[in-house]
């Protein structure tokens, strides 16, 4: 839906996720794809709003241990972050 530009991850998020057996293309396929993952009906408009007018674009994901992983892809589509919410 969207051009995800350089892809980026924290040590600590892609650390998380390999304890998990999750990988981080598998959650950057589904934000890429328009499947935000656990956000509210508010916060998903904002990003079909965003993805007309060039803005963020956010997605939150929870992961099987229940804590969340976050991916964030900049405005100008440049570079798209995985990390975890307390790293922001």
């Amino acid at each position: 839906m969207f051009p995800l530009g350089r892809l980026m991850g924290t040590p600590r998020a892609l650390g998380i996720l390999a304890d998990q057996d999750i990988t981080p293309e598998s959650l950057l396929q589904r934000h890429a794809q328009g499947d935000w993952g656990d956000l509210d009906p508010a916060d998903q408009e904002a990003n079909r709003t965003a993805l007309q007018t060039g803005k963020r674009v956010f997605s939150s994901y929870r992961i099987r241990d229940g804590s969340k992983v976050w991916i964030i892809t900049e405005a100008d589509r440049s570079l798209t972050t995985v990390l975890m919410p307390d790293e922001y």
